[in-house]
């Protein structure tokens, strides 16, 4: 009769037990990279696109966020949504440049992953993005509303009257080129890591 050593079912348990989390030492220093690179993005590569709205900058952060929960599930996902944006508290944006940043991305990032995880395919990732571009868009006008007034005390009817000149299109064209250049570089970058990003249930959180 064949018989387990301890030290292979400790050895069995523990792969077990990772494999289930499905936070494998990779996936935690993939996830720190993502971060790393995330937060690089949004302190150096920040630049405004609207005329006239210059205090409105836009990073290529959110695509790195997209990247991740697609490739490595919603949870991975919202860690990148999360933990870059926080070197803003040491930044002339505060804390209320950490929760608009973490508020618009991770309103893009985990309805569109979420979607992704269940429908692995071209269609499945146009309908995420989709639904987290329109998600992402009513989050961040409703935040303004709610946090700009209480953070910077600017009178809420002059939030209002800047939401359709400023607010409105410039998170919409944020929205627009964080889903384009994430749809043309999310396979490269998935074959660049090894990832199959087509694999159901694969790195799946």
């Amino acid at each position: 009769m064949a018989t387990t050593s301890p030290r292979t079912s400790m050895h069995s348990t523990h792969k077990t037990s990772a494999n289930a989390s499905g936070w494998s030492t990779r996936r935690i220093a993939v996830t720190a990279l993502f971060c790393a690179v995330a937060a690089i993005c949004t302190l150096l590569l920040e630049f405004p696109i609207l005329p006239g709205v210059t205090w409105l900058k836009y990073d290529p952060s959110g695509i790195v966020a997209l990247i991740a929960g697609f490739a490595f599930g919603p949870a991975t996902g919202a860690v990148v949504s999360i933990i870059p944006y926080l070197v803003h508290l040491a930044t002339a944006s505060g804390i209320y440049g950490v929760v608009m940043a973490v508020l618009a991305t991770i309103s893009l990032v985990l309805p569109a992953a979420l979607v992704y995880k269940h429908h692995k395919s071209t269609r499945g990732m146009v309908t995420g993005l989709v639904l987290g571009g329109v998600v992402c868009l009513a989050a961040c006008i409703v935040g303004n509303l709610i946090v700009t007034p209480f953070y910077t005390g600017m009178a809420l009817n002059d939030v209002l009257a800047r939401v359709v000149p400023a607010l409105l299109p410039f998170n919409l064209i944020k929205i627009v080129l964080n889903c384009v250049v994430f749809a043309l570089v999310f396979k490269p970058a998935c074959k660049a890591m090894g990832v199959d990003a087509l694999a159901r249930g694969a790195n799946e959180a």
